[in-house]
């Protein structure tokens, strides 16, 4: 052994057959490792470095191809001079790519271990560490090394993470210290000044120099309001400044009473749906939220540590009773969400020009598109900076490698998501990923204005421009699908990149569902009657929605396999399941509304919906980061069943709710509620 290694170390210093160089003291550090551990009595250190290497495990054409080997056991190894490292290669054997777990000396950089592993030097009693998948499973045993990443022992955060968590640390603490002032100062008012109730968020401006809440008025200028007569006849510049420290004052009080959990609580929590708003849309945000976090939690969970992959593929996705763990139909429910943004944006608008006052038509649109602007990008600012700042100083799994990715694509990208432009880059340089519905949402938000536009000149030329608009959308679906034999549901792999490069994510794809949206805003402002008279007419409503349902849900079960050639099949579907899926869930909102809905309206208009609905937002901005965090601690493979699916779903749900919770209350209403102070 000790002879092979001298050899060895001559080619690596004389640089004949490798492409990178192995330092001195790498090279040492392994050789005594390795001399340590073919001891007879091996050092301790050695060993625990040797049980750390990963090991072929049982079930490997199930899919447990990886060997992980164990994290924590390496980076417990000490020798004194050197500590063990943890690294992963990435090996090439035929077809089939897998990952093996390594535990090096502390000294070795990635490149090096490269080297080390192309030389197969890390040998037990002649036996290779790394040895190839028996022939009798995977007939190659040639062996390639596509790359290593190792994982640093005391990784600090770098500037850009420390800015980030700064960031979110003040965002946070400045409405737990409102709320902190705003007890205290509640504790000390008298009694007396109890006054009537004010909703929250209001400010009454006949109350100057105090702020309502909670029946309470806190009166923090009180010094001013009670001069005398001979004060108010004084020199008048006192007289002016008195009064701007008045209206200075009286805008502090208000900021901190606006942003302070006494006041976002009550309206997070409340269960009272709004007047004019459709009773049933909280439910099905609601619904389709958990659908979203269930197909996240299996798409997640089976791209980065799912160790029985094969049999989940073969026994899952072909089952259309499992339609809760499998990416595509899940996936619909962005394009319910998409039809909600496109019906409530008419009533936004409409609200807007109402209150214009006689404004110009750009003026209105601008300020349109700024409103929605500012609505989301506080919190989606605030997920980008908790994804480079909290997941570096999180504990680490086998697994780190996925949340590190997040971490260095926001570094690079975030400046596409603070333009609203991410889903036009490469998927896989995404900030934050699912970020994409805010662009596409963004994008198409415009539609809205152009549309209203168009229908105040003439009903059917609004129809015409809407007909174009989905047809465009159905069509670039059907010929991306057919012309680059895409998926018609969500990829469980990475082969089908160009699903999300090209249509996923893209506005064209997601248009007919806003438009749908938009379309059924207007009829609901524009009707006169009813358009539903009879039960019967109601009953063949509903039969037909479920059947479309049914059918678009199960239809990509049946077209799972993707042919390499244009499939007239999956290229139809493709370019119309989007636009039905989006026309029968209005139907429900439209036979709702009219009062046709039955338990199913009962059902989605609960007022258990409405505190659920209110962090919806946060709750979808939030649960990717919780099922990443999740799994990059792991340092093994999770074993996929279907209870473990539900057990995880619930958790996922759970942890989701709690954090969405505070979110909403410490970032997203407050940023809300500022505009009342201006």
């Amino acid at each position: 052994m000790l002879e092979r290694c001298l050899v060895i170390l001559f080619m690596v210093v004389s640089g004949s057959s490798f492409h990178g160089n192995i330092t001195q003291r790498c090279f040492q550090d392994t050789i005594r490792f390795l001399e340590d551990l073919n001891k007879d009595e091996p050092s301790r250190y050695a060993v625990l470095m040797y049980d750390a290497f990963g090991k072929m495990g049982s079930d490997f054409t199930g899919g447990n191809m990886n060997r992980l080997g164990s994290l924590s056991e390496c980076l417990s190894a000490d020798a004194g001079d050197f500590k063990g490292q943890y690294c992963q290669v990435i090996l090439k054997q035929g077809k089939m790519e897998y990952i093996v777990g390594l535990c090096v000396p502390s000294t070795c950089k990635e490149s090096e271990v490269e080297v080390l592993v192309i030389i197969d030097i890390f040998q037990y009693k002649g036996s290779s560490l790394i040895a190839p998948v028996p022939s009798v499973l995977l007939p190659n045993d040639t062996q390639g090394i596509y790359k290593a990443q190792c994982l640093e022992n005391m990784a600090t955060p770098d500037a850009s993470a420390i800015v980030c968590l700064l960031i979110c640390l003040i965002l946070a603490a400045l409405p737990l210290s409102a709320t902190l002032y705003v007890a205290v100062l509640k504790w000390k008012s008298p009694k007396s000044e109890d006054a009537s109730p004010a909703p929250p968020g209001e400010f009454d401006e006949n109350h100057y120099g105090t702020f309502q809440l909670n029946n309470v008025h806190l009166r923090l200028a009180n010094s001013y309001s009670h001069e005398d007569e001979s004060s108010k006849a004084s020199n008048i510049t006192n007289q002016e400044r008195r009064s701007q420290g008045v209206r200075e004052k009286g805008f502090l009080d208000h900021f901190i009473a606006t942003i302070s959990l006494q006041n976002t609580a009550p309206a997070v929590l409340s269960a009272q749906t709004t007047g004019g708003s459709y009773s049933t849309l909280n439910g099905i945000r609601v619904l389709s939220l958990l659908w979203i976090i269930s197909g996240h939690t299996i798409q997640i969970w089976s791209m980065i540590n799912l160790d029985n992959s094969n049999r989940w593929k073969n026994s899952v996705t072909r089952n259309p009773l499992n339609i809760l763990t499998i990416g595509g139909p899940a996936y619909l429910a962005v394009d319910t969400f998409l039809l909600i943004g496109g019906l409530l944006s008419v009533q936004s608008l409409l609200t807007l020009i109402k209150n214009s006052k006689g404004k110009g038509i750009f003026w209105i649109v601008v300020k349109y598109l700024l409103n929605r602007y500012k609505r989301i990008q506080p919190l989606h600012l605030y997920t980008v900076c908790l994804c480079v700042g909290l997941l570096p100083v999180m504990p680490k799994g086998s697994f780190w490698i996925f949340a590190e990715m997040q971490t260095e694509n926001c570094k690079r990208r975030w400046w596409t998501n603070l333009l609203l432009i991410n889903n036009f880059f490469e998927s896989s340089e995404i900030c934050i990923p699912w970020s994409w519905y805010l662009a596409v949402d963004m994008q198409l938000y415009i539609l809205t204005p152009v549309l209203l536009f168009v229908f105040q000149r003439s009903k059917y030329a609004m129809i015409t421009v809407a007909t174009v608009l989905l047809l465009t959308s159905s069509l670039s679906g059907a010929l991306l699908t057919a012309f680059l034999h895409l998926p018609v549901s969500l990829p469980l792999t990475a082969a089908h990149a160009a699903y999300f490069d090209y249509y996923y994510v893209m506005p064209n794809a997601r248009c007919a569902p806003y438009v749908v949206g938009i379309l059924l805003g207007v009829f609901m402002k524009e009707k006169k009657e009813h358009l539903l008279r009879t039960e019967r007419q109601a009953a063949a409503g509903w039969v037909s929605t479920f059947i479309l349902l049914a059918l678009l849900i199960a239809v990509p079960y049946f077209l799972n396999d993707v042919p390499n050639y244009p499939s007239a099949s999956h290229s139809v579907y493709q370019g119309l399941h989007r636009a039905l899926w989006a026309a029968a869930v209005a139907w429900i909102v439209l036979a709702c509304e009219e009062g046709y809905g039955g338990f199913v309206q009962s059902f989605l208009s609960l007022h258990f919906w409405r505190p659920l609905s209110n962090i919806s937002f946060a709750c979808y901005m939030v649960h990717p980061l919780i099922i990443i965090g999740y799994s990059m601690m792991q340092e093994t493979g999770l074993q996929y069943t279907a209870w473990n699916l539900v057990y995880l779903f619930i958790g996922h749900s759970f942890l989701t709710v709690m954090s969405a919770f505070l979110l909403t209350l410490l970032v997203e209403k407050p940023f809300l509620y500022l505009k009342s102070c201006t």
